[in-house]
């Protein structure tokens, strides 16, 4: 192995021995990527820029996941790299209680039954390069630090996470598990859309009846809420029509005021004409986070040319018990 390795001019760690200046970086911060940060090609506030020009977009970008994690809907785990996979139990319910007047009367005896499920944790990320002559040019002319491509990396990066978030990967599994999201979820229940919210002839009344039977599909999952509701870009506009005529609410505020919906969130990755109820709790919708957007970098070229990549192990997790049960609502054709 150490051989291939030197052969092929790569960074490895193999038996706990690191190959290459980025693996012997990684080795020396405990797998912690801010420890490529050698501040060697990047001054201090060069550095600021970029994790602020990171933060801005992820802000503008992320609106659902972010959204989860600001709920604390959220599973952290202290070492993402080192983490390929989250194992996790799904639990079975129990038999109702009995009601009789003889305590010595022999119940139902049962007990919850467990099941062991995987979700894969993969690395998103987008890399991106620096020339150290561009770097230093700017420098020279007092010029502060260009951040439109950590913008562009984030924005994809942000994008992709966002996306799997609502829509899933259903192609992409490892160590036995798959990456489904909010709308994909094999466990999700299911309610037909009659007729697309933003038709001329769709009323507002119609509209609150669909999200009245989705809340009722969740309520008969046994899943109570409170829930947020998420809708297409496509349904935006229709949402800030009059709700019905002479009326001083627009569609959105009357759905607002349906028991439990804590809010109406256009998400701008969910397809035309599907809208999700999700319920805001960690047994039903959550983040996991093995590691925040951030921005490393190493050299090449005997430090002539940087190397910048913005990554991030950030994977939704849509729940269900072991019998099915889920509180999640997709409302589509």
């Amino acid at each position: 192995m150490p051989n291939i390795v030197k052969a092929a001019s790569m960074d490895a760690i193999y038996r706990g021995q690191a190959f290459g200046a980025v693996a012997q970086a990684l080795m020396a911060h405990n797998m912690n990527p801010r420890g490529l940060r050698t501040n060697d090609t990047l001054r201090k506030d060069e550095w600021k820029a970029l994790d602020e020009e990171l933060v801005k977009i992820a802000t503008l970008r992320l609106p659902v996941a972010s959204g989860l994690i600001s709920r604390g809907l959220v599973y952290n785990i202290n070492d993402g790299l080192g983490t390929t996979v989250l194992q996790y139990e799904k639990e079975s319910d129990m038999s109702a209680a009995e009601l009789n007047m003889d305590a010595t009367t022999t119940g139902a005896e049962d007990r919850a039954t467990y099941e062991i499920a995987s979700l894969p944790l993969p690395v998103t990320h987008k890399s991106f390069r620096l020339n150290i002559r561009v770097l230093n040019a700017s420098r020279k002319l007092g010029q502060a630090m260009d951040t439109t491509n950590v913008a562009i990396a984030m924005r994809k990066v942000a994008e992709l996470i966002e996306d799997v978030t609502v829509n899933g990967s259903g192609t992409f599994t490892y160590g036995g598990g798959s990456l489904y999201g909010m709308a994909n979820f094999p466990s999700r229940n299911q309610v037909t859309l009659a007729a697309n919210w933003d038709d001329s002839a769709t009323t507002g009344a119609m509209i609150l009846d669909d999200v009245i039977d989705m809340k009722q599909a969740s309520l008969d999952d046994r899943h109570y809420g409170p829930w947020g509701l998420y809708v297409p870009t496509n349904y935006e506009a229709k949402l800030d029509e009059d709700f019905k005529a002479n009326s001083d609410l627009t569609i959105r505020q009357r759905l607002e005021q349906v028991n439990n919906i804590e809010f109406v969130q256009v998400a701008d990755k969910l397809t035309a004409d599907n809208v999700l109820l999700v319920e805001l709790m960690p047994e039903t919708m959550r983040m996991v986070v093995g590691l925040q957007p951030q921005v490393v970098e190493w050299e090449s070229h005997g430090g002539l040319q940087s190397h910048f990549k913005v990554i991030s192990i950030m994977v939704p997790q849509p729940r269900a018990d072991k019998d099915g049960r889920c509180g999640i609502v997709h409302l589509a054709a």
